[in-house]
């Protein structure tokens, strides 16, 4: 039985590290794009992406979870909050 209270969003995601900030580009082909300043290396960049997402949507870095492509730049990452609440805050996000 699942401890999470609500749904997991499924969010591909395209990183680029070493970029010169941490940004949330937005939306290309259904796949979100970030920019980290972390080199792809130890799990630096991965720690990143998890770090921007989390303060993007407000929420703690244990309700994201990375689940495929950690030594990728294409990732499947799973948010633990509704759908509709990722789509608005990244929203919000991107002005």
């Amino acid at each position: 039985m699942s401890q999470r209270p609500q749904p997991g969003t499924r969010l591909r995601v395209r990183v680029q590290p070493k970029a010169s900030r941490n940004q949330v580009v937005g939306y290309r082909g259904g796949t979100l794009r970030l920019r980290v300043t972390a080199p792809p290396e130890g799990g630096q960049a991965n720690e990143a992406v998890v770090t921007l997402l989390a303060q993007t949507l407000d929420i703690a870095k244990s309700r994201i979870e990375i689940v495929r492509g950690h030594a990728s730049r294409d990732k499947m990452v799973v948010v633990w909050l509704a759908p509709e609440e990722v789509r608005r805050r990244l929203e919000a996000e991107a002005g």
